[in-house]
């Protein structure tokens, strides 16, 4: 094995562009990637390299589809910058062997990542992502690479739109003349990210209406730390949203993958509701019965959803190579985690912004009810529920010393709340008199630290991440 930096995460690799996110190393990945799919035995399906709109993707996306070409898998190479979850349609409508997708998701400007997706278009579970590491890193590693002009010559390289057979998808999973003729106000924040010009190709000729805005393509994401639909990104969005009267509005992250929630009073509509919210809509406005899938750091108001509609809840760690997995073995209706991403049955075990968007709008269009009314309505049945996160920036010194202190942190009470349970499931999570937990954990992704908490009252948030926050010696 090299020093080498590449490392899979929760959701790929991620690092700095021209630093480590160098073509040498991308090839490697690729390279990686090409030798896992061969021994897999399924070279012969090809594969779906797609890519966002930040500095250089569609040149790194080339540079893989080079090395694909190079091992004798074909390639079908987006003609465009596209959402994750519009690439994981193409490898099923395809029967790929994956995708390769270039992108860095939510993380600031000046990085990039890659990001693998398998034959049943969800995240690649860790066993499969050590492999592909273990063979990027090798020291023996052969990396071939054809250049794209032959490639194409060859039929082994073929350039094609994905955003046709995606929208036809959506048309089955939601009634989209529904929103269309319910005349609602819609804001769609694109973040510059390649989730533009989706919301407004699905839902143009009706009543409704949707105004746009940082819908242009900007690799530097001007005006935000980085493309994350989360509140702190999305002042301006909510500006807007009281400025033109607007009922909701719908923020979707760099590949969009990850919705963002806004109601009609420019308030953030968290994550956590965000997905009780989803949840709500699939079990009660619809009808629908199934499991439900959530991650650690999410909402434990789906555990009493299930409670209610009777069907069962399967808790993960962090990530959909957890998430996507449990999801297909059990047959979810929905799966979803803190970040903002959800997946749902019946399209990809994958998360998808733009779907979720939909769903929201479905949400209103059905019940003729604003969001605030919506999450009263869903508090009547689950009780109250508050959340709030803090990232931290670590150094490779402070993470160090953090891993240790975590390792014999047993606190019995957490600001004046007894702790009546910890567990370490996915970072270090305690459960908090009265139903409520708090969780530390370190990014897989980012050099952050996370602590995430929800509690009955709105009034005791800060003060739990704050006591959390100095447990951690941080």
């Amino acid at each position: 094995m090299t020093d080498s930096p590449i490392k899979f995460g929760t959701d790929g690799w991620r690092a700095i562009i021209a630093d480590e996110f160098t073509f040498a190393n991308v090839r490697a990945c690729a390279q990686g990637t090409a030798q896992y799919i061969r021994e897999a035995g399924l070279a012969e399906r090809g594969i779906v390299v797609g890519y966002d709109t930040r500095f250089a993707s569609d040149r790194f996306a080339a540079a893989v589809a080079e090395v694909m070409a190079a091992n004798e898998i074909r390639v079908y190479l987006a003609d465009r910058a596209a959402p994750t979850p519009v690439i994981g349609h193409a490898i099923v409508a395809r029967k790929a062997a994956g995708s390769v997708v270039i992108t860095a998701s939510h993380n600031p400007a000046e990085y990039s990542g890659f990001k693998v997706r398998t034959e049943y278009a969800g995240a690649a579970p860790p066993d499969i992502l050590a492999t592909i590491e273990r063979f990027a890193r090798a020291t023996s590693i052969d990396v071939k690479s054809m250049p794209l002009p032959e490639a194409e010559t060859r039929n082994l390289v073929e350039r094609f739109d994905p955003r046709e057979g995606y929208l036809g998808h959506i048309t089955e999973l939601v009634d989209l003349e529904r929103i269309k003729k319910a005349g609602l106000s819609v804001v769609v924040d694109s973040m510059h990210g390649a989730g533009a010009g989706y919301f407004t190709d699905l839902l143009s000729g009706g009543t409704t209406t949707v105004l746009k805005t940082r819908g242009e393509l900007n690799p530097n994401f001007p005006g935000m730390h980085n493309p994350e639909p989360i509140a702190r990104n999305l002042s301006s969005t909510s500006e807007l949203v009281r400025e033109q009267g607007a009922q909701v509005a719908l923020a979707t992250d760099g590949d969009a993958d990850r919705i963002g929630v806004i109601d009609g009073a420019g308030k953030f509509v968290d994550q956590l509701l965000t997905y009780g919210l989803l949840a709500y809509y699939l079990l009660d406005v619809r009808g629908l019965r199934g499991p439900m899938v959530k991650s650690v750091t999410t909402t434990r108001m789906i555990e009493k959803l299930g409670e209610l509609y009777d069907v069962p809840v399967h808790e993960t760690p962090v990530g959909f190579k957890h998430l996507g997995p449990k999801m297909l073995e059990t047959d979810a209706l929905i799966a979803g985690e803190e970040s903002g991403g959800f997946a749902f049955r019946g399209h990809l075990p994958e998360r998808d912004g733009i779907l979720s968007g939909l769903y929201i709008l479905d949400l209103l269009a059905r019940r003729n009810k604003q969001l605030p009314e919506l999450v009263d309505e869903l508090f009547e049945k689950v009780g109250p529920h508050y959340y709030d996160r803090i990232d931290v920036t670590m150094t490779a010194e402070n993470r160090a010393q953090v891993e240790d202190r975590l390792r014999f942190l047993e606190p019995t009470e957490v600001a004046g709340v007894p702790v009546t349970g910890i567990d370490r499931v996915d970072g270090l999570r305690f459960t908090l008199e009265g139903g409520g937990w708090a969780l530390i954990r370190l990014s897989g992704t980012e050099p952050l630290m996370r602590i995430y908490t929800e509690v009955g009252s709105e009034q005791l948030v800060k003060p739990v991440l704050d006591s959390v926050r100095e447990l951690t010696g941080v």
